[in-house]
């Protein structure tokens, strides 16, 4: 019987084939519907995820409220002063911030912080295995995105609630600001130490400087103190900031940023450091700048939370050197263990711009600003106003003459009587014109001329001259006896010192937001309010205190320039006030309780006006005051009051309001006038100035 053909050799090698293929299959079938399942998984937590991020991109970041340190500045653009809520910082373009500094901080901080997307892995690996190995947090791999996120948005509590909202905030800083963005606002917000907050702040904190003027030692120094202010600071351990500083040296080095022989160079460098406090310590013109608070909020309408945190800056009119001037001659003329207080205000006459505030001799005892003080008595300072406005009104020229002798004034129809007297009973004993009544200050001849015009033109002429305080229309008043401030003395004569234009003084010229855009500018306003030749004719007079015979002739050595003022003294108060062509300075001293003045203390505001004015104006070449259209000066014989004639023994130079100046010559033998041209009327004028100049240049 034949057996059954089981085959061909072939089909018998390939049935374990095809047994394994079927024992297989359910299993390829399995992984196939796996794969599957897994596809469509990793499809839907794309889809999810760029749901996600585009949820993200759409959302706005939570507001942060970064707090900006706003600045006062000088003139020159000097910052003089700050004012902050308890971070002090000042928010700059990365442009202005060294490209030492950037380098320094991103070589130590986050090296790829240009490539990655907000987060580091390979840094975050790295720092994993770092941690594992030592079984303790020693390194943490957050990059400059994460820790701006972190402190613009959240606190820094370790839980896992922060890390995710930590996480979402740095997609969405990387996806709605570049990387230049980010690294601004990081170098902006991060904390320095000692309450120096970004860049700016702790430039000026530590070295004195902009963020922009650092050198590589520096950057390096300061790049390493966010890591930990209270370890890396160099006022707080300056080997551990040294060590640091080297370090981040020798990693810009290691990075191709340095040569070695540049970063050694770095390390070795001796740095520089100010005294720490300096920032604190109230800045410079403390009076002063407490006067700028006041007219930004109280006139111009800044809020209180913009000016303490809104990054603005306030550009004044301050003169930082002339400041340091005022605050000189105040602290060398008074002794240190005396009570007596002291105010000074300076303005520039030609633009009103308030160049130097003292308001007292120690603001850290004493707030009070005694420039705005108006319950003092200017005394004889106010006499040149009264003047003024005789002069104005027609009722006087320079050579009008009164008795200097005592006397008994009738006044208010005759129910009233006033008798002043002269300092020390001393009198002319017989007429005075008006220059020789305002270089000795005398009394009677002022009262006479107030009796003469009539008190009500001399309100009159305070009030055009911007005098704003409570005037009482009495024959007392020519004596100064209302009181005035200081800052409205310096005021009204520096009208008369700019030639009768009134100028509003102004202390803030603009001020700039935290981006630099203008949101006030001052627009001052010239109104003339006085005869420009009055002024000047007045001007002269008042050059008279300064010369021979004059109640500040004994400080007049000290000033090399033309300057014209007056002096004033009560049993209180003690005054200088006078100008140059451009300074108006009003100078008081006294006591807080109307403590009564020695003859010492009364000659001490002289000496303060004369110090500051020539310090201040020590780079300034000396300049007569300008004679404006209007204004005749000829020689005059003093004992006549005539026109001097040549063969007039002695010879006064006057000047005139045209049509104002006598016609009547002077001289027995009918002489011709002494001849007086403009040219040789300023040349006589500047003629004792230029003495002294001469005189102190040989010295």
């Amino acid at each position: 019987m034949t057996k059954p053909n089981s085959g061909s050799p072939g089909s018998k090698r390939r049935l374990p084939f095809r047994i394994a293929a079927e024992r297989w299959m359910p299993l390829f079938r399995r992984m196939k519907r796996w794969l599957i399942i897994a596809g469509c998984g990793m499809a839907v937590f794309l889809l999810a995820a760029f749901a996600f991020l585009f949820y993200l991109r759409t959302q706005t970041l939570p507001a942060s409220s970064i707090s900006q340190t706003s600045q006062i500045l000088d003139f020159q653009g000097n910052v003089i002063d700050t004012f902050h809520a308890g971070e002090n910082r000042q928010s700059v373009p990365l442009k202005r911030i060294s490209p030492y500094l950037l380098e320094a901080t991103l070589a130590i901080e986050d090296q790829r912080f240009y490539d990655h997307l907000g987060f580091d892995m390979k840094g975050m690996a790295r720092a994993t295995l770092i941690n594992l190995e030592h079984l303790e947090a020693k390194q943490g791999a957050s990059t400059l995105t994460q820790q701006l996120a972190r402190n613009l948005y959240l606190t820094h509590e370790r839980t896992w609630k922060r890390k995710l909202k930590e996480a979402m905030y740095t997609v969405q800083l990387e996806m709605q600001y570049s990387k230049d963005d980010i690294l601004g606002l990081y170098l902006n917000q991060i904390y320095y130490g000692h309450g120096a907050y970004g860049v700016e702040a702790a430039s000026q904190l530590y070295f004195g400087k902009h963020a922009a003027d650092l050198s590589l030692a520096e950057s390096a120094m300061l790049a390493g103190i966010p890591k930990g202010p209270k370890y890396y600071s160099p006022y707080m351990d300056m080997k551990n900031a040294k060590d640091r500083q080297r370090t981040i040296l020798s990693t810009m080095a290691e990075q191709g940023i340095l040569t070695h022989a540049q970063a050694e160079e770095a390390g070795n460098e001796l740095l520089k450091f100010q005294p720490l406090g300096t920032q604190q310590q109230g800045g410079i013109a403390p009076y002063f700048r407490d006067y700028i608070r006041s007219i930004a909020v109280d006139q111009l309408g800044i809020d209180e939370h913009l000016l303490s945190e809104g990054g603005i800056r306030i550009f004044t009119t301050l003169d930082s050197e002339a400041q340091q001037a005022a605050e000189d001659a105040v602290t060398q003329s008074i002794p240190t263990d005396s009570q007596q207080q002291a105010a000074l205000i300076s303005i520039d006459p030609r633009n009103g711009y308030i160049k130097a505030m003292v308001g007292g001799r120690n603001y850290k005892t004493n707030q009070f600003n005694r420039v705005f003080a108006d319950t003092r008595q200017p005394g004889s300072s106010f006499k040149p106003i009264l003047y003024l406005a005789a002069l104005q009104e027609g009722a006087m020229t320079p050579l009008t003459r009164f008795k200097s002798e005592p006397t008994v004034f009738t006044y208010d129809e005759g129910r009233k009587t006033y008798a002043p007297r002269n300092y020390n009973d001393k009198y002319g004993n017989g007429e005075i014109d008006m220059r020789q009544a305002i270089a000795s200050s005398d009394n009677i001849y002022a009262v006479s001329t107030i009796m003469a015009v009539g008190p009500e033109k001399v309100i009159e002429m305070a009030r055009r001259l911007g005098i704003s305080d409570k005037m009482k229309p009495v024959p007392s008043l020519a004596l100064g006896t209302s009181p005035i401030s200081p800052f409205e003395m310096a005021s009204a004569f520096g009208t008369i010192g700019n030639g009768g234009a009134r100028l509003t003084p102004t202390a803030i010229v603009r001020i700039e937001d935290r981006k630099g855009e203008v949101i006030y500018q001052a627009k001052p306003e010239e109104k003339q309010v006085v005869s420009a030749a009055h002024a000047y004719v007045l001007t002269s007079l008042m050059e008279s205190v300064f010369e021979a015979g004059g109640t500040g002739n004994r400080v007049s050595a000290m000033i090399k320039r033309p300057v014209a003022g007056k002096t004033g003294t009560t049993a209180t108060d003690a005054w200088l006030v006078g100008y140059t062509p451009e300074l108006a300075t009003a100078v008081w001293v006294g006591y807080d309780k109307d403590r009564k003045l020695t003859a010492a203390e009364a000659h001490r505001a002289a000496p303060i006006f004369a110090a500051y004015t020539e310090k201040a104006l020590a780079a300034v070449p000396p300049k007569i005051f300008p004679v404006p259209d209007g204004v005749v000066s000829v020689y005059i014989d003093p004992a006549s009051g005539k026109l001097a004639a040549n063969s007039c023994p002695n010879k006064r130079l006057v000047a005139f309001v045209s049509g104002t100046e006598p016609t009547e010559v002077c001289g027995e033998h009918g002489d011709a006038p002494a001849s007086a041209d403009d040219a040789k009327s300023q040349a006589e004028q500047s003629k004792s100035w230029w003495q002294q100049l001469k005189r102190w240049w040989k010295d």
